[in-house]
């Protein structure tokens, strides 16, 4: 007699503690350094070897040339798989609410509205009941961590 296979397939993914995305996001801070650097260094040759801090307008454009660069690294990250650098150690993505893989407008938006609403964008994970945060509500993403193999 075979047995009857009632059993749900396990998920290959479950939404991820919101402490897990504190944890990502401080291993995320390494590979962003070398390219705040970077920016900063491109405005030091700008501005002749001076800092921005006198120049108003020039200290607007590093503050958004950053952003873009630091929003770069995330987009395209999160593109190629679905994970930062600090996402991979412990199994972490980025997927659309239906399971498939975000397009750059998603992730755009989902990045704009986490800088937007970082503290509380990040806390709202802690009371929504699927453990999504404010910015994957925006983007229509969930974060997830995938089961081990």
């Amino acid at each position: 007699m075979d047995a009857p296979n009632d059993a749900a397939p396990r998920p290959v993914a479950y939404p991820a503690a919101p402490a897990w995305r504190l944890l990502a996001l401080v291993y995320d801070i390494l590979p962003l350094i070398p390219l705040v650097l970077g920016v900063s260094a491109l405005f030091l040759w700008i501005n002749g070897g001076h800092t921005v801090d006198r120049k108003p307008a020039l200290q607007w454009i590093e503050l958004l040339a950053t952003w873009l660069v630091i929003g770069a690294y995330f987009v395209v990250s999160w593109q190629r798989g679905g994970q930062t650098m600090g996402m991979r150690p412990w199994r972490l993505r980025v997927v659309c609410a239906d399971g498939r893989a975000p397009g750059p407008r998603a992730l755009w938006l989902r990045y704009a509205a986490a800088t937007l609403t970082p503290v509380v964008g990040l806390l709202w994970a802690f009371l929504d009941r699927d453990r999504r945060a404010l910015y994957d509500r925006a983007a229509g993403t969930v974060f997830v961590r995938l089961r081990p193999k």
